[in-house]
């Protein structure tokens, strides 16, 4: 299964990373427990029906694909990141 955040996907482009402390170069990470139900599932959706997203070869219905980035927040390898500068949030893998 092809990992749906190994492609450089963030909204903000290269350069965005980010930490656990506020800074307005590289912005504030949300646990996801911070948003709502709708807000964190609202979030997920965008980030996995982006142009150019690839999933391989594959067939995977939304659902699965929320799922799987879902899973991947619980698991630690990718993170919310709000850009203070920007005031939006996107998923980051872990150690960008």
């Amino acid at each position: 299964m092809h990992d749906p955040t190994d492609e450089s996907q963030d909204a903000r482009g290269p350069g965005s990373a980010a930490s656990s402390t506020a800074s307005a170069e590289q912005g504030l990470e949300l646990e996801p427990e911070q948003l709502s139900a709708a807000a964190l599932r609202g979030l997920v959706e965008e980030f996995v029906t982006r142009e150019g997203t690839d999933y391989g070869h594959g067939e995977w219905s939304l659902d699965e694909k929320v799922a799987q980035v879902l899973r991947q927040l619980d698991a630690g390898e990718i993170r919310i990141v709000f850009d203070l500068e920007s005031e939006t949030a996107s998923l980051v893998p872990v150690g960008r």
